[in-house]
């Protein structure tokens, strides 16, 4: 008979996967620093004494539960508002992760200094920077208040003597990489480091109904540092996203166990801070007179329709690889539509460069985008312009039909709301009858459309 392993085996924190001896990298998930001792020996059974639970904690019929909503305490930042849920719920543990430079800790400091300004006591915890750095960045973006507290700890036990000296309503951490406590070995940001931190600072959330707001680093690929655990502890998981190129921020939920996952808030990061963008229509259009090659879109970013141009160039050439180069949109796609252009409608490109571009630095990943594609690149390759107040909605299949989209409705009403009155969509059965339909909407370069009157030009 085997004689059975007295020794405590040791389980990956991403996947559960165990062994006997310690290694680097899990052999199941191939993540590295992820394989900790087990808490438990084998063989080895606790046993609990069953306790008797008090008249609020007893188990209750569902029916007898009270169905209304936790109550929520605005951040003082709409935008922020909305990907929460509308604000911040009591006990609440928000993880709010993003690349490095984005913007992270000014968004924060904005919220901090916003609730603040509202009667609720902060304390801003920075295991990064010093107070005097914080106070220095504080300054420049006018987030300075009385009831703003700081604090430049990376030992958790001093984080949590200060909570219990300040007495905050909400509580911020940045970052929980960074945070290290005594009772378990290991740098911080290690594995288990970074598990017990989470642990400790949400079981205060809970036991206080004190709201924290945790930063979260991310690794090369973009997912978030440290164990998966940390994801499955925390209420809200949160996103920080945008182009270094860009001033645009966008924050989406990941997870939210208070309010919708769809949701986004857009942010301009400035000189002197960071400002919300409650209505961001205007900064992904083109202004001026229509010019050949552009056609305006409605594109989903989570529930908030936004409309977003699509500008097309094409160059003759007689090179034997013609170039194509995008810039927002993906280039498998483009390399469809061009495709189903040359086949379907007969437009010839392949003798073309092609270069697609969206406006204002947003990235189109939907199919939505395809009909607005494939009208810049016909209408760029006959030099003719469309419009004012025409938008086109729609994927192309590759029989070169318009398929309908999500949130088709909605799509129409922005539309409508922002003026365009002519709204080419799946309605047009296929892409020949779109851009027929739309050659009754075009006008030549360098004339003005008259409002109610359009130019029939020849077909594409």
């Amino acid at each position: 008979m085997a004689k059975r392993p007295t020794a405590a085996p040791y389980r990956c924190t991403e996947c559960g996967w165990t062994t006997l001896k310690w290694v680097g990298r899990c052999g199941e998930c191939q993540q590295w620093g992820t394989v900790v001792e087990a808490a438990e020996q084998t063989g080895i059974v606790r046993t609990l004494a069953p306790t008797a639970p008090s008249a609020d904690r007893a188990a209750q019929p569902i029916t007898r539960v009270s169905a209304s909503d936790a109550p929520r305490r605005t951040t003082g930042i709409g935008e922020f508002d909305r990907v929460l849920g509308g604000g911040l719920v009591p006990g609440a543990a928000i993880l709010l992760s993003g690349e490095p430079g984005v913007g992270k800790s000014t968004l924060l400091l904005d919220v901090a200094a916003h609730s603040a300004a509202s009667g609720h006591r902060v304390l801003y915890a920075s295991a990064e920077e010093s107070v005097a750095q914080v106070r220095l960045r504080a300054s420049r973006t006018g987030a300075l208040h009385d009831e703003l507290y700081l604090a430049s700890e990376t030992d958790l036990a001093m984080i949590l003597g200060n909570v219990d000296e300040v007495q905050p309503s909400l509580l911020i951490v940045d970052s929980v990489q960074t945070v290290s406590s005594a009772l378990h070995e290991g740098a911080a940001g290690h594995p288990s480091q970074v598990r017990e931190v989470a642990s400790t600072l949400i079981r205060v959330a809970k036991e206080r109904g004190l709201p924290v707001i945790i930063v979260g680093h991310v690794t090369k690929d973009g997912s978030i540092a440290g164990p998966r655990i940390l994801e499955h502890l925390v209420d809200v998981v949160c996103h920080f996203e945008g182009d270094r190129q860009s001033s645009l921020r966008f924050v989406r939920a990941l997870k939210n166990r208070f309010g919708p996952t769809d949701e986004v808030g857009c942010f301009d990061m400035t000189g002197d801070g960071i400002q919300e963008v409650a209505d961001p229509s205007a900064l992904f259009l083109g202004h001026g007179d229509p010019v050949a090659g552009t056609c305006v879109t409605i594109a989903m970013e989570g529930r908030r329709a936004l409309p977003v141009e699509v500008q097309a160039l094409t160059i003759k050439t007689s090179a034997p690889n013609p170039r194509r180069i995008v810039n927002g949109v993906e280039a498998s796609r483009v390399a469809m539509v061009l495709a189903v252009l040359e086949r379907r409608a007969g437009i010839v490109v392949s003798d073309h460069d092609v270069y697609v571009s969206t406006v204002g630095g947003v990235r189109l990943a939907e199919p939505a985008a395809d009909l607005a594609i494939a009208v810049a690149v016909a209408n760029a390759v006959s030099e003719t312009a469309l419009a004012k107040g025409t938008a086109a909605i729609g994927e192309l299949s590759l029989a070169g039909e318009i398929r309908p989209v999500m949130q088709a409705g909605q799509r129409r009403a922005e539309a409508e709301r922002l003026g365009y009155r002519t709204v080419v969509d799946a309605a047009s059965k296929n892409l020949r009858g779109a851009l027929g339909d739309l050659s009754l909407h075009t006008v030549r370069p360098g004339r003005r459309p008259e409002p109610g009157r359009f130019d029939d030009g020849p077909g594409f």
